[in-house]
């Protein structure tokens, strides 16, 4: 309790600190430093730092004159105003604060960006240059901000030659942004290289830009080429099967609704485009596990295209990831409406939701509810549920639905071998091993280098002390396919001690306590390989260090008990 007291003494010492020498800087040290507004200052920070923006922005917005001399107030109080999509306001309050001598990225970067939607291209270029500069929120994108913008402020103008001039000043380490960049900008002046720039981009062999075949279909049919739309989205889905965007492009053009497609981007309109740059940014910083950052940047992309419905996902998927349940679940229940891919995928995501606030048997119901009211279900909605079912250990409906999923693929899908280990593991979960066993051997046979289901078929067999030697060579060719597989690791090292070849057996299980030191059942396979290589002292020491692990299995628990006394008593 004292050291409590003492560090929120020394948090306000450092607060009046820090407003003290910001106040030798400023224009105005007007601040009235009573308890309460220091309290509304330490109360804002602290819930915008805990993904509260709107209690953060209520505390901040009530000691607005801080922002004439401390900057952190006014970085923090601009995402917040962005975060809860107060547009107007945060371009007002930059405008308020803006200095010539000072800079603050997301100030420019906002009153850039208003300037360029009222056309005042003078002045937008003029914050948008200042966006080069390295600061808190952009040290990972010097000179790309500002030559970007500007790169798109002249071609608002019919500017060419600069647009492009501004372009290629974008440092080429980033790559993979300029090349995305440089396909819109074809686009937009619709040039002769439009449709081999967006081809190129899309065919990289890399999932996360899938999505771009979506933009090559959309600028194809803004040439009323629908064919040749309809033949890159067929191409691309059995490329990239899990892209929600390129699914619902596909259900679009099959039902004929190509205005749906051409309705939310237009790639001749700047606002759009830009809107993409910023959604790939949100990304990059998504990737990154920081999902403030990463939802301003999708707040601004929303902004500038509110029709483009689909980048929603992104952000429901960061308010999870930020245990913001119920701001997800408006999200999911905004996306539904764009059509049957996303409606089901925000289905699915509410019954997680559900799932975790409500329990697990009124999840279920909700999908099952929602499933039954499909008028023609597919394979994926199938393979879908089922795989809700399974990971809530309701393994009887999941065996339903991935047969259902089987029943209604087409033979050569390159799901099927996914669907047969998912339906092979909830078999052998029920203990029906004959029916699990042949599905995961069918699994390997249509598709042999399948780490995860080699381990998964060999470790049963060696459970089973059955097939010791084909498991080993499955294994041995899991730990190639896949390594430092911790899990592959154990089980290979498992299949040596229950051949009895103990020194091979140490050498992969101890690697394997290295990789999951508090995994409690592969330090007890360690354990008993110590003891068969008469290494007592050692394998009661590793025992007394699982019964210490939390979450240990109660059988588990009675197994080391008996054999800290008696020892391992192997039965082969």
């Amino acid at each position: 309790m004292m050291y409590f007291v003492k560090t929120i003494q020394l948090f306000f010492i450092f607060i009046f600190a820090v407003f003290h020498s910001d106040i030798a800087l400023g224009k105005n040290t007007k601040f009235n430093y009573s308890k309460e507004n220091i309290a509304n200052y330490f109360s804002g920070i602290v819930s915008v730092n805990q993904n509260n923006t709107t209690a953060g922005f209520k505390y901040l917005n009530k000691v607005k004159s801080i922002s004439n001399f401390h900057e952190n107030y006014n970085i923090q109080f601009i995402h917040s105003l962005v975060l809860l999509d107060k547009f107007d306001q945060a371009f007002i309050f930059s405008k308020d604060i803006w200095e010539e001598d000072k800079f603050i990225f997301e100030v420019d970067l906002l009153l850039g960006i208003d300037s360029f939607l009222k056309k005042d291209y003078l002045r937008a270029k003029k914050h948008f240059k200042r966006l080069n500069r390295i600061s808190r929120y952009n040290l990972f994108f010097d000179d790309f901000f500002g030559n970007l913008m500007i790169s798109w402020v002249h071609a608002a103008e019919n500017n060419k030659k600069d647009s492009f001039k501004f372009f290629e000043a974008i440092p080429n380490r980033y790559e993979k942004l300029k090349k995305i960049n440089y396909s819109f900008l074809q686009c937009f002046f619709d040039l002769p290289e439009t449709e081999s720039a967006f081809s190129d981009l899309s065919s990289t062999k890399q999932l996360s830009f899938s999505r771009y075949n979506f933009f090559l279909a959309n600028y194809l049919l803004s040439k009323n080429k629908n064919k040749s739309a309809e033949t890159v989205i067929e191409n691309s889905r059995d490329l990239f099967s899990s892209n929600l965007l390129i699914k619902e492009t596909e259900i679009f053009l099959k039902n004929g609704n190509s205005k749906e497609i051409t309705n939310i981007f237009n790639c001749q309109n700047t606002r759009d485009s830009i809107a993409e740059i910023f959604y790939i940014v949100a990304n990059l910083y998504s990737s990154q596990k920081d999902y403030k950052l990463s939802n301003f940047y999708l707040k601004i992309s929303l902004f500038l295209n509110k029709k483009f419905i689909p980048n929603k996902a992104l952000l429901a998927e960061n308010y999870l990831n930020q245990k913001k349940n119920e701001s997800a679940k408006k999200v999911y229940y905004s996306i539904k409406s764009f059509g049957p891919t996303f409606a089901w995928h925000a289905h699915g995501n509410l019954a997680t939701i559900i799932a975790e606030t409500l329990g697990k048997e009124k999840a279920v119901k909700y999908l099952e509810k929602e499933i039954n009211l499909l008028p023609d279900p597919n394979f994926e909605n199938y393979y879908d549920i089922a795989n809700f079912y399974k990971n809530h250990e309701y393994y009887m409906e999941s065996v339903k639905y991935y047969s259902l999923a089987l029943n209604n693929m087409n033979y050569d899908s390159f799901l099927i071998p996914k669907v047969l280990d998912r339906r092979g593991t909830s078999y052998e979960r029920m203990g029906e091993w004959d029916k699990a066993e042949k599905d995961l051997l069918e699994s390997i046979q249509i598709s042999p280098d399948q780490p995860h289901v080699l381990n998964y078929l060999a470790y049963s067999w060696i459970e089973k002390r059955m097939n010791l030697e084909r498991s080993l060579e499955m294994l041995k060719k899991a730990n190639n396919l896949r390594k430092n597989d911790g899990y592959i690791i154990d089980s290979l090292g498992w299949g040596y001690f229950v051949s009895q070849n103990y020194i091979d057996a140490k050498k992969y299980l101890q690697r394997a306590v290295e990789i999951f030191p508090l995994d409690p059942i592969i330090n007890d396979h360690y354990a008993d390989t110590l003891w068969m290589l008469n290494k007592p002292i050692q394998a009661r020491y590793i025992w007394q260090h699982v019964l210490s692990l939390d979450k240990v299995e109660e059988e588990l628990r009675n197994n080391i008990n008996k054999k800290l006394v008696y020892g391992v008593e192997q039965k082969l």
